[in-house]
């Protein structure tokens, strides 16, 4: 019986040694793995050196050896309630710009492209100003004599004026106001994408206003809130200036304890404990952005496949 010979194009795989040795042998490979060595030293050098640097400062005792005191100590008495009135402003100052983003930029949508970049360049351009100027005009409008409470003041509003600063509603507002031009900017790209037939098919259909909204305009627009809303939440966990100058003791967040530790307690391990904490919120923030954009299309697959 003749044995037939194996096909050229069935041949066994090469190993794993030669394959390697094969790519690295591409003159295009070689260019871009050397194109690339000047980002890579750069991310070692000034981030994962960093961050390694701190963890291992936030592991070390006193006596030099290794603990885990620091992060039990964050995580007790002051340091605690700090952590939660941290996530609990990000998480009010969040929904509040997502509220007034979601309704400017919605407005801002319906313009005409001339009008909504002039609108959009009011929003924007706050943003360039100093964080420093920006939080002492806030001070200056909400102050006791302030131009809000003169306002209210001046119109018989009852309980006027109102104590706005140096409390947890002085910060909110503060920070809100940081965060605006991301959510709009954000919020604003995901409806102007929008096909506005979709929901003129849908009012044709006999459907109405807040059915359009709840079962069409929503979900269109559900994945820019969820971007805007943890970008905003990601960014108020480190936030310092406007809490530390707008807020009381009682407002005080991570950010300001990190510099407490630091400047005035000289304690380098507890603030880099605090520190690495924050960055494991980031990324479970992020994390929580991937998982919410792979839910978010399967839906919208599961709806397309029915």
């Amino acid at each position: 019986m003749a044995v037939l010979a194996p096909a050229s194009g069935s041949a066994a795989p090469l190993p794993r040694k030669k394959r390697m040795g094969r790519v690295l042998s591409d003159r295009r490979t070689r260019f871009g793995l050397l194109n690339a060595t000047p980002v890579v030293v750069y991310l070692l050098i000034l981030f994962v050196y960093p961050i390694f640097s701190t963890l291992m400062l936030s592991l070390k005792g006193e006596d030099g050896g290794f603990t885990l005191h620091w992060y039990a100590d964050a995580f007790r008495g002051a340091n605690l309630e700090i952590l939660l009135t941290t996530l609990r402003i990000s998480a009010e100052t969040s929904l509040l710009a997502l509220v007034i983003g979601f309704a400017l930029a919605s407005a801002i949508s319906r313009l005409k492209p001339l009008w909504a970049g002039l609108v959009m360049l009011v929003v924007v351009v706050p943003h360039f100003i100093s964080a420093l100027v920006r939080t002492y005009g806030w001070i200056i409008l909400l102050g006791d004599h302030g131009v809000v409470n003169n306002i209210l003041t001046d119109l018989h509003f009852p309980g006027a004026p109102f104590q706005l600063l140096y409390n947890e509603t002085g910060v909110v507002i503060g920070t809100t106001a940081v965060m605006l031009p991301y959510t709009v900017l954000l919020l604003y790209a995901v409806m102007r994408g929008i096909d506005r037939r979709l929901l003129a098919a849908a009012a044709g259909m006999g459907a109405g206003r807040i059915t359009i909204f709840r079962r069409v305009y929503l979900p269109l627009v559900a994945p820019g809130l969820v971007n805007a809303g943890i970008l905003c939440f990601i960014l108020c966990l480190g936030y310092y200036l406007t809490p530390a100058l707008m807020g009381g003791e009682k407002q005080t967040m991570v950010a300001s304890l990190i510099d407490e530790q630091v400047m005035k307690q000289n304690q380098w391990n507890g603030a880099s404990a605090l520190g690495i904490i924050l960055l494991l919120l980031t990324f479970a923030g992020l994390l929580l952005l991937k998982l919410a954009k792979s839910a978010g299309e399967a839906l919208r697959n599961r709806g397309t496949a029915s």
